[in-house]
């Protein structure tokens, strides 16, 4: 019977893992001065090797000639574990047995001592998808465990599981296998297969594993399939992957704002029955790429491409302006987004296309900001006509105009987008007729405050020893002709005082209104009139209710 690749070469010791170091060599470490915690707890993204380092730590645990910290595989312990007929080693699925009964009867069978190995070992896979309740009758065991018992969890959401179960774990963190390492990986299997494998054609498998290792042996599986010479070609037509040419070509369409050809495209690779949503998910990436090339001194670190794509890209780059890059990205994100819901993915791409080879189709201010860069830099760099690099007087005048408009246009956009600020009205006779009706009348208990502030706060009383109060609705409004009054005011030590002295005397949380150098006059309605507005001149917030 044939067996799938990612089985069949699934590392046996955790020296075969890959791109793992920095944890193998720690579970190494332990099984050799054998200081093996009681639960650990393994955590990253699909593929990395969670289930595979649990089931070889289980060995490691258990092997009776241990090599280096490896399991020796020749053991009975390593046969029946790897075999899978030992009672003492259950990998036991999270998804399918996730109630409280599965981990009652887990529970009680882990009192039980080992039938033949030195530890039992449970491997709880997908852990996260336990229910409130298991997680809860799996905590006292994992907190106080037999001495034969050990646990392993294994999730690709860490962030599920409770913190009460994280802290009685050693936890570790799998990282993407970078592209490099699973090519070197794929193109070693393929020494030992009977399949040929180009290099080439192994970077594009690993790139589109997005850092899984049993991503990309299934992916290379498949192309094994379809031709036993896997190459580029073979690696796109089995898994329904757009060309990289097409990217290239794509790009340089809607650079030229040539959205007939781009469109054609589109149809071409419909005609194909290529999947479009993952062509644009390409292009995301591919711009992705430019701007990274763009950006950074070393983009060969942080772009997943071939070698001599990577060159193709800085030249493409160097004539997109870095506003144009950022509007394509948003353009095709929000296609993304449509495309998986529309039941015509091909009619949301073009859409997509015309959008963003026709720039002043688009009115949003990135669109604004890209038009404004390309005529800034036509102005600058000169423009060919009839052959000659030269630009004539009408030329240049033109082209500083339409920058002077479409500036116009942006600034209007962003006024347009700014939240406008409420009116505040200085008149509460004109805009607040409800207030006509306020009453305006001294605080009588003023003094008896300032007494009490002076026992507290000396220099609170200070500042409101010449101070006059008046109460206005929920208002309380301030007068004084202290200097220091206006300088001090605004500090919120003083205010929070203030209104914790007030709140004292009238049980009353009022809303502080200021004015400076006032008296009081016997028209009340043109008193609280002359406080807004001064209030308002010395930057106060006024609040019109």
């Amino acid at each position: 019977m044939y067996l799938a690749l990612y089985r069949k070469w699934r590392p046996r010791t955790f020296d075969d893992v890959i791109g793992q170091e920095h944890i193998t060599k720690t579970l190494k470490n332990e099984v050799i001065s054998n200081k093996t915690a009681h639960a650990y707890l393994f955590t990253g993204s699909r593929g990395t090797g969670k289930t595979t380092c649990s089931k070889i730590l289980s060995m490691a645990v258990n092997c009776l000639n241990l090599q280096d910290g490896n399991p020796c595989m020749e053991c009975a312990n390593c046969k029946s574990i790897l075999e899978g007929t030992t009672l003492d080693v259950l990998e036991i699925d999270a998804a399918s047995n996730n109630g409280v009964d599965d981990v009652r009867i887990l529970r009680d069978e882990a009192n039980y001592t080992p039938a033949q190995c030195k530890y039992r070992v449970y491997i709880i896979d997908e852990t996260h998808m336990l229910s409130v309740s298991a997680f809860n009758a799996l905590l006292k065991i994992m907190e106080e465990p037999p001495e034969h018992v050990k646990f392993i969890l294994a999730t690709t959401e860490v962030h599920k599981v409770p913190a009460t179960v994280l802290s009685r774990c050693q936890r570790f963190d799998f990282t993407r296998i970078k592209t490099e390492q699973i090519a070197q990986r794929l193109l070693y299997i393929s020494q030992n297969e009977s399949f040929d494998l180009q290099e080439d054609a192994a970077f594009l498998i690993a790139r589109l594993a997005d850092g899984g290792m049993r991503d990309a042996l299934s992916i290379l599986d498949q192309c094994i399939a379809y031709s036993e010479n896997v190459d580029i070609d073979i690696v796109s037509k089995a898994t329904g992957l757009v060309l990289r040419d097409y990217l290239f070509d794509v790009v340089d369409m809607i650079e030229q704002k040539n959205a007939s050809n781009a469109i054609a495209c589109v149809d071409k690779l419909y005609q194909q029955s290529k999947d479009l949503q993952r062509f644009v998910s390409e292009l995301i990436e591919h711009y992705r790429n430019l701007m990274i090339v763009k950006s950074s001194d070393k983009p060969e670190n942080l772009v997943k491409c071939l070698p001599d794509e990577l060159d193709k890209m800085k030249i493409q780059a160097q004539n997109i302006p870095m506003t144009s890059i950022m509007r394509y990205l948003t353009v095709l994100q929000d296609c993304l987004d449509k495309i998986g819901r529309n039941f015509d993915k091909r009619l949301s791409l073009e859409m997509a296309l015309i959008k963003l080879c026709s720039a002043d189709m688009d009115n949003t201010i990135e669109s604004l900001l890209d038009r404004i860069e390309r005529l800034e830099i036509s102005i600058k760099n000169g423009i060919v006509v009839n052959g000659n690099s030269e630009v004539n007087n009408n030329t240049r005048n033109e082209l500083t105009t339409n920058v002077k408009e479409e500036k116009q246009v942006l600034s209007k956009n962003v006024e347009v987008s700014k939240p406008q600020p409420k009116a505040v009205s200085v008149s509460a006779k004109e805009q607040q007729p409800v207030q006509q009706d306020i009453e305006i009348k001294p605080l009588d208990v003023w003094p008896e405050i300032i007494k009490m502030l002076t026992t507290t706060d000396q220099m609170v009383a200070m500042v409101l020893r010449e101070s006059t109060a008046f109460v206005g609705g929920d208002s309380l409004f301030i007068s004084s002709n202290s200097e220091m009054f206006t300088a001090i005011i605004k500090k919120d030590n003083f205010t929070k005082k203030l209104k914790e002295a007030i709140y004292q005397k009238t049980g009353k949380n009022y809303k502080l209104k200021i004015k400076k150098a006032s008296k009081p006059t016997d028209d009340k309605k043109d008193i609280l009139d002359e406080m807004l507005l001064n209030a308002q001149n010395m930057g106060i917030e006024i609040d019109e209710k």
